[in-house]
């Protein structure tokens, strides 16, 4: 066997194989940019319903505040 042969085949492999390394590494990307995008967002959304939780907690007591008030003042 001829080694230029060897050597012109081995060549012919190289854009193919560089084309499917850079659509590893942008697809690599993507995803872990998406995975990353929901996790920020579950935390995000996380405390918004802690948040909420907090608040409405916060008027609840201040709903029967306002009911113990009502009460004895009509006493």
């Amino acid at each position: 066997m001829d080694l230029q042969i060897l050597w012109d085949a081995l060549l012919a492999l190289v854009p193919p194989l560089a084309v499917g390394f850079l659509f590893y590494v942008i697809m690599r990307g993507i995803l872990r940019a998406d995975a990353t995008e929901r996790r920020v967002y579950a935390e995000m959304e996380t405390q918004m319903r802690a948040d909420l939780a907090k608040q409405s907690e916060g008027q609840a007591k201040q709903s029967e505040g306002q009911a113990k008030q009502v009460k004895e003042s009509k006493n």
